[in-house]
This record gives C-alpha cells, structure tokens and sequence, in this order.
C-alpha cells in the first residue's frame, strides 16, 4: 500500500465511515465514524510520500515504532495516542491494515461493543453471570447495561448471549431467544445440564 486511494478505499470498507476534507485544503483527508463523527484515518502528502496517522493503543505504540523505521509518532498530534505510517514501500500491506484496524476499533470502542466481545469469550460449554460478563467488559456495575446489550443483540450466530445467565444461574424468559425455552435448548447442546430451568453455576460458570 502506497497511495492515498488505497489507504481511503481501505478506511472506508470499515462500517459507518466516511471521508471529509476538514480544512478546506484536500491534501488533508480523513476518515470519520458516523455519529461519533471520530476520525481514525487521517490521510496527507509529506515529503513526497503518502502519510497515514492512526489511533494507537499504548501497548502496540512503540511495537510498530521499533520494528519499522517508516512508523513514527505521530505528526501534529498527540505523539501519546497516535502513530504516523509513512507509505514508502517498507510495510507490508498487511501490518498497514492492521493499524489502521487497530485505530478504527479504539475510536469506535464503547461499553455496549465491550460487552458483545466479552460475551464472545464465554467458551463452549459453559456459562456466564451478568455480573461476570459485566467485569469482562470492564466495569462491573453495569449489569443492567448487559442485559439491555444482549436483548438487542445484533448478531445471534456470532455473540452466543444464550450462555448468559443471572446470578443464581437462572436463564432468561421463555421467549427470549426466539422460542420457548430455546436458551435450554442450546444449553443442552452443549453439554450444559439445565435442572428446573437453572445451572450449576460452580460446575459450568466461569
């Protein structure tokens, strides 16, 4: 990846993303997150070579510096959050994207996304407290933001909110998850023993 079109066209494969030129000069072009309207991708022309400024989390930051000398901190911003990625040829296309994917998912964090991916982690077999999942997502008072996350849950086949249970191991209303007593249902296929609509949270929590 070397031009800017490559960088955009990437930026803008992400969800709820667009480009804008905030400065009225078109060497600079970002890409946003709708609603947040954050920017992740901050596009312009330097020393004749495409740069790109990402979001980066303070763990990867000085990784990406030390391995590749065409990863600096950022330019004219905060050298604490962002890294600039020079595109002179040196990076492979597939470590660019991985910035990039990196700056997308910091701008775009928020506790209900949290949840979703805490949720993701509940293993094959067992079980989760909402107060379990709660402490995943990284606050463990917002028990009743979980319940309200997985009641909207957006996609089903990919965030198994059925391992969800309240503290006593009881499982949700009957028509929760698409029928009557399906939450027991998918429970049991996986292994799950469900004994008057609870679960032996000391042999199947985590």
């Amino acid at each position: 990846m070397v031009t800017r079109e490559e960088a955009l066209e990437y930026g803008l494969s992400f969800p709820d993303t667009y480009q804008e030129a905030p400065f009225h000069d078109d060497n600079w072009q970002l890409v946003r997150v709708k609603g947040s309207k954050k920017a992740f991708l901050w596009t312009y022309e330097r020393d004749g070579f495409i740069n790109l400024n990402v979001k980066v989390d303070p763990e990867t930051r000085d990784f990406w510096r030390r391995i590749y000398e065409a990863v600096i901190p950022g330019w004219h911003q905060n050298k604490e959050h962002w890294n600039t990625i020079i595109l002179d040829g040196s990076i492979p296309d597939e470590d660019v994207k991985t910035m990039i994917d990196e700056s997308y998912n910091m701008v775009t964090d928020s506790p209900t996304k949290r949840i979703y991916e805490a949720v993701k982690r509940i293993p094959y077999g067992r079980v989760a407290t909402y107060g379990k999942v709660a402490e995943m997502a990284g606050n463990p008072r917002m028990c009743r933001a979980v319940g309200n996350a997985l009641h909207k849950n957006p996609d089903p086949d990919n965030i198994p909110c059925y391992r969800v249970v309240n503290g006593k191991g009881e499982l949700a209303e009957a028509f929760v998850f698409g029928g009557r007593n399906m939450q027991e249902v998918f429970l049991k296929e996986e292994g799950v023993e469900v004994v008057d609509g609870k679960v032996d949270l000391s042999k199947y929590g985590i």
